[in-house]
């Protein structure tokens, strides 16, 4: 056994080296003043101090790894079933060096997100930062907020451009470069926010991002923020305002969902008031369709022509990739990943959105 650990020293160090990583995050995780300090002192400041370099150049960097990283696999695999086949009387040997160096690169990729993203769902959440906690929602409380959204989502409609069809029309271009403003009015109600916004970055192949259902992604190896460019452009700003929330250390979706619309809304920006508005409205709408169907489909034939198309449009673009084998394959292992870090109610941990809405805006609705 010692000669056979011997004559893969190296690779062997590497793998112990990586699954003691993994063991003390397991056992660090459940120390919040840990998480914090790790986070808030080394995590935190290289993620960012990576991310204005990344933001050197106009492509997303995080876009090109993947596809580095999908051709070294390639390349890896070809070679190593080369390196088998001429190994003759050692294949077993380097059959086995050659998996167990594949392991350890995909283990230290998981080292590396575990400590520089999986960490911040351990620390201080926003909803312990700012005291607006998701709270159960009674039905009068849910109505009033759905109904307030979407008088709001109405009276934004006309302020944004719409073409011959009457679907919303600002260029994704200009909804990009206004990114790193969307904060500013959010950053003075929570100073804790202040973070140097640098926008964020379209991904050339956003196409294959709406086949595995994503609508954007931060990438905590490159500190950039990253969106769908192909998806209708009337989300673009309130999701774009969401990655900017993962950018800020923030790893639970719900509460970047809500950060996303509040930041949209009160940014001052035509394009991201109307978008938050609608995206809150469509979370709000869905939460209050499965108690009281007649009620939504009242409030939603309400709206003006201009919202409804707005709304077709979106759901007729996320038709033709529903229920796919890809689609289906990136939820399970997305909903996997959300439970695996604490969010027990993995991809469903999306609705929190609503009880965070309704206890934010039941006072003034």
């Amino acid at each position: 056994m010692k000669q056979f650990f011997l004559h893969h020293k190296k690779l062997h160090t590497w793998l112990l080296a990586d699954l003691c990583l993994l063991a003390a995050f397991a056992l660090l995780r459940e120390s919040r003043g840990a998480m914090n300090a790790f986070v808030g002192h080394v995590s935190n400041p290289i993620r960012r101090f990576v991310g204005r370099l990344c933001y050197r150049v106009d492509f997303s960097v995080a876009e090109m790894l993947c596809v580095v990283l999908v051709l070294t696999v390639i390349a890896y695999v070809i070679w190593s079933v080369i390196a088998v086949v001429r190994a003759k009387g050692r294949r077993g040997r380097r059959a086995y060096a050659a998996f167990l160096g594949a392991a350890c690169g995909a283990l230290t990729l998981g080292v590396v997100f575990c400590w520089f993203w999986g960490a911040d769902y351990y620390t201080d959440s926003f909803q312990e930062q700012s005291g607006i906690y998701a709270q159960p929602v009674a039905a009068e409380d849910l109505l009033r907020v759905t109904v307030y959204f979407a008088q709001q989502t109405a009276l934004t409609a006309d302020t944004v451009a719409r073409d011959e069809s009457g679907i919303f029309a600002v260029p994704r271009v200009d909804i990009l470069a206004d990114s790193p403003r969307a904060y500013d009015a959010l950053e003075e109600q929570f100073p804790f926010l202040a973070f140097d916004d640098l926008g964020v970055k379209p991904i050339r192949l956003s196409r294959v991002m709406s086949m595995l259902d994503f609508t954007g992604v931060y990438c905590p190896y490159t500190g950039e923020a990253n969106v769908n460019v192909d998806s209708p452009a009337c989300m673009l700003p309130a999701t774009a305002a969401h990655e900017m929330a993962h950018q800020r250390g923030y790893a639970s979706e719900q509460e970047c969902n809500f950060l996303g619309i509040l930041a949209s809304v009160t940014s001052g920006n035509d394009a991201y008031e109307y978008s938050g508005w609608l995206m809150g409205y469509i979370y709000l709408g869905n939460a209050l369709y499965r108690v009281a169907p007649d009620t939504y489909w009242a409030i939603r034939r309400a709206l003006p022509e201009t919202v409804e198309a707005d709304l077709t449009n979106d759901t007729a673009y996320w038709n033709q990739f529903r229920d796919t084998a890809a689609q289906k394959v990136s939820n399970k292992v997305y909903d996997g990943m959300l439970k695996a870090y604490g969010q027990e109610q993995g991809i469903q941990s999306y609705g929190t959105v609503v009880d965070m809405l309704v206890a934010y805006y039941k006072d003034v609705a």
